[in-house]
């Protein structure tokens, strides 16, 4: 048994646990905010564990002036809400039988802090606080986290078997803090990575989600992958598989998690890096020089990325940023203002996704061989600058952003229907290539004379015959 003191709780957690210490019962803070307050990490929550049936928790606080909400009974669990801040106590507890790997069937009240400890998935976290005690550490958790590893609570078979989302969290805490995980305990988790087919696809996308976001993400893919092949099989055709090529050191899955790591930490470019290549090991082929090559991967990478996001649960729209950044990270934009403001057109005229197709850019050359990374690397932070001139210059790069709209078209004579449209592409091309200024007046003159070419004149009558046949 370890005791020591090394950190301060909020205030208003104090004053519940001391309502239930001041009515003979014995509270303790539990779980992740120990765990955090230990490493030194922004703090969250406080959970308490108390020795009061949640009936005698829910009257003592609210004697002592606080609310008490029913939110998990079943579990020994309420609600406490002190000053407006919420803190859930609960029954010391130990849990039954799994039967679903997720949840258990019933739990077992019992008489100490120890026991419930003992339910808990990692030494990490089954670490509980007193003020007057100090730290309460009867697994090793303290020697664990010093020695950055992640263990299980006893069996780790058992651990897993009960619970297959803590594979998951395993994963996730490799990544959010950089930790490796205890052999025995990572042999418990391929042995028990068939359950997470039991888990919700929310459940699977946050714990995935939060591993993509750590710190160390790129090292807990490389690490952890045969046990996220469980949810992420196209993960497998990446491992190992040698890219043959000069631009690459790094085989596909090993550049995957170095493009992660080198690119900013916000969800839309994580996932997209995680998918930009995962249609390398379909497209790949050798030359007559040996040299690998990987012709149309983006493509292909498309449909994969696509499948994923849709057993999991994303939303439509971002699915649809994510898949435009995965298809075009391979494109050539030159850094000047009309490759750029192209681009842009084609992206919708959205700022932040080629913003973000600037950051993947940047770290898809960071994955790469030093030999060529540097100038990609210059080109991604030059298609930036140059991106940055044209919002601030309030440049012209999309059809909404023209001078003149699709009403002032159609009084120029051109009808109604996907004619205006047609029309305002080519205006905005012109505009792009700067043959015109993206003024009223010009851009008047412009679609003026455009009606008058033999060319246009013939598609306008066929708009014309087309609409009298509809009719």
């Amino acid at each position: 048994m370890v005791y020591c003191s090394r950190m301060v709780l909020p205030e208003r957690a104090c004053r519940v646990m001391h309502a239930l210490d001041a009515a003979g019962y014995e509270a303790w803070a539990v779980g992740g905010f120990v765990r955090d307050a230990l490493l030194g990490r922004p703090c969250s929550d406080v959970d308490i564990a108390c020795s009061a049936s949640w009936q005698e928790t829910k009257r003592v606080c609210e004697l002592a002036g606080m609310r008490a909400h029913e939110t998990g009974t079943q579990h020994g669990t309420v609600t406490i809400v002190c000053d407006d801040e919420a803190f859930e106590v609960t029954t010391f507890r130990s849990d039954g039988q799994y039967k679903d790997a997720r949840h258990p069937d019933a739990v077992t009240f019992v008489q100490t802090i120890e026991e419930d400890l003992a339910r808990r998935d990692f030494t990490m976290n089954a670490l509980a606080y007193r003020p007057d005690r100090g730290v309460l550490d009867p697994f090793g958790g303290q020697a664990d986290m010093e020695h950055g590893v992640i263990r299980a609570v006893g069996d780790p078979h058992a651990r897993f078997s009960e619970d297959a989302l803590r594979i998951l969290r395993a994963c996730r805490f490799s990544s959010e803090l950089g930790f490796s995980i205890e052999p025995a305990t990572y042999e418990g988790m391929l042995a028990n990575k068939g359950l997470l087919s039991h888990i919700s696809a929310e459940r699977v996308t946050h714990e995935l989600e939060r591993l993509l976001l750590g710190e160390h993400a790129g090292d807990a893919l490389l690490g952890c992958v045969d046990a996220l092949a469980a949810v992420l099989p196209e993960l497998v055709a990446m491992k190992g598989f040698e890219q043959h090529t000069p631009y690459h050191i790094y085989d596909v899955l090993e550049h995957t998690a170095h493009v992660i790591d080198g690119v900013p930490r916000y969800p839309l470019v994580r996932w997209a890096a995680l998918f930009h290549d995962m249609g390398k090991p379909a497209c790949f082929f050798f030359d007559e020089n040996g040299t690998g090559h990987f012709y149309g991967h983006a493509a292909v990478s498309v449909p994969i990325a696509r499948g994923i996001m849709q057993r999991l649960t994303f939303s439509g729209a971002f699915m649809d940023k994510v898949l435009t950044l995965v298809l075009r990270h391979d494109d050539v934009v030159p850094a000047q203002p009309k490759p750029v403001k192209r681009m842009l057109a084609r992206l919708g005229g959205d700022t932040e996704l080629f913003a973000a197709l600037c950051d993947l850019k940047r770290g898809d050359a960071r994955g790469q061989s030093p030999v060529y990374s540097e100038g990609r690397i210059e080109l991604a932070d030059g298609l930036q600058r140059t991106l940055d001139d044209i919002i601030a210059a309030n440049e012209a790069f999309t059809v909404k952003s023209l001078a003149i709209s699709g009403r002032d078209v159609m009084r120029l004579g051109v009808p109604q229907g996907p004619l205006v449209g047609s029309v305002l592409n080519e205006v905005l091309e012109a505009v792009i290539d700067e043959q015109v200024p993206n003024s009223a007046d010009n851009l008047v003159k412009f679609v003026e004379a455009l009606i008058g070419e033999e060319k246009f004149q013939k598609s306008l009558q066929l708009g014309v015959d087309e609409t009298k046949q509809g009719a």
